[in-house]
């Protein structure tokens, strides 16, 4: 390696890793050490991985090497527990990660084990079957750790790129547009950081992840594949546990369906024809409905799966009851589920958020056509974390509380 140059451990797969230390000369098996160190116990330098000679610790710094974890600038703690981390890189670049301890119900109806337990509150296991219950919690007391009690609910929010160049007209994220992509470490390191300030470590602990953050992981693809593959193979989060969320970015769709490790689809719809949705997400002159739809019913489900269509509702715009009747006509046929999102508001966005009745009527028109359909909770949204919100808001006001609990009463 050229001694110029720096090298970041994070964001490395196992192949890499090996390749690495042949290189300085070292047994294959330290290619292991330093993936667990980085990956599981989740160092911030080479100096902590004591499981490796100082020797070749001093050796690696000397040619540039360094572990690339991520650094947390500031943390936000909303009323209802979310936490909105700003993390940022080496080159003065940021991007937004958020924790919900709880999540925010959208895994709910998705046929996996995260959407039995957003469902009901419980344990995917207990979920589907009490019966078996007492041995496995016996087996759990003789091997894991004590968990929390909202295991297998809390998630992790992450982005791909700084910004977004997917210039949805209702998003916070698109007035920033796009800076740069982010790395494999750096999606990675993402989930790391918060993993340890939350002192949480999968696979004991289940955490739920979406790649819903800043950006379109579909024009990140091979960073976001990469990155999907560390969090399973390195990380420890199972991928029936992680959903990222597309635009609608067609060509990504198929290739997306072929990945040998492959999180959950969600499809971000936000309009019932083409007009609507164009108006809303200039992305549909490119990729319109049909095209959208077909390669929706081209997708590879597994057994149980459900692709999620989430579709944020604009107060007088796209939440009107033919709205609804045209969505379920849209999805007709299709295995899915669709997330209603009431719009979460902020300065710059010039639509309104509708009422919970308008909201329950939708839900209701869909569920009557036989689409099942949920309400995403907000989370966060007293300091700008929920869905739309993110575009690295430094100053939270102490006076934006009582104004969002004014716009968003309590929920029943």
């Amino acid at each position: 390696m050229d001694k110029d140059s720096t090298s970041s451990l994070l964001g490395m797969d196992r192949q890499e890793l090996t390749a690495l230390v042949a290189d300085a000369g070292q047994p294959s098996y330290r290619a292991k050490q330093i993936m667990d160190g980085i990956y599981r116990q989740r160092v911030e330098s080479l100096g902590e991985i004591s499981t490796l000679p100082e020797e070749f610790r001093e050796q690696l710094e000397k040619s540039g090497v360094m572990v690339g974890a991520a650094r947390i600038e500031k943390k936000f703690q909303s009323v209802d527990g979310t936490v909105r981390y700003l993390i940022g890189f080496g080159d003065g670049q940021s991007v937004e990660t958020v924790w919900m301890p709880e999540g925010d119900g959208g895994e709910a109806g998705d046929g996996s084990e995260a959407g039995e337990e957003a469902e009901s509150g419980t344990s995917g296991a207990e979920a589907r079957s009490k019966k078996d219950e007492p041995i496995a919690a016996l087996k759990r007391s003789a091997t894991q750790k004590p968990r929390g009690q909202n295991q297998g609910r809390s998630t992790i929010c992450i982005s791909s790129q700084v910004g977004c160049a997917v210039d949805c007209h209702f998003c916070l994220t698109a007035l920033l547009g796009v800076k740069r992509n982010l790395t494999a470490g750096e999606i990675v390191g993402q989930v790391c950081a918060v993993l340890k300030d939350q002192n949480v470590s999968p696979p004991e602990d289940r955490i739920n992840l979406v790649f819903m953050g800043m950006g379109e992981p579909f024009l990140n693809y091979d960073n976001f594949v990469k990155a999907a593959r560390l969090l399973v193979e390195a990380v420890g989060i199972a991928e029936r546990r992680m959903t990222v969320s597309t635009a609608g970015i067609v060509p990504r769709i198929h290739d997306f369906g072929g990945e040998s490790i492959r999180p959950k689809l969600a499809i971000s719809l936000n309009a019932s024809n083409d007009a609507l949705r164009t108006r809303l997400m200039p992305l549909n002159k490119k990729w319109n409905l049909e095209m959208l739809i077909a390669a929706a019913k081209e997708f590879p489900l597994r057994t149980r799966e459900w692709i999620t269509f989430e579709y944020v509702l604009l107060g007088g715009v796209n939440d009107e009851p033919e709205n609804a009747r045209e969505t379920a006509e849209l999805l007709r046929g299709l295995r899915c589920k669709v997330n209603l999102i009431a719009l979460n508001p902020g300065p710059g966005i010039d639509f309104t958020t509708p009422s919970a009745g308008r909201v329950a009527a939708f839900r209701n028109i869909l569920r009557e056509a036989g689409i099942p359909a949920f309400v995403r909770r907000p989370r966060g949204r007293d300091i700008y974390a929920a869905c739309g919100q993110l575009k690295r808001t430094v100053e939270v006001a102490t006076s934006l509380e009582p104004q969002m609990h004014s716009i968003f009463p309590p929920e029943r």
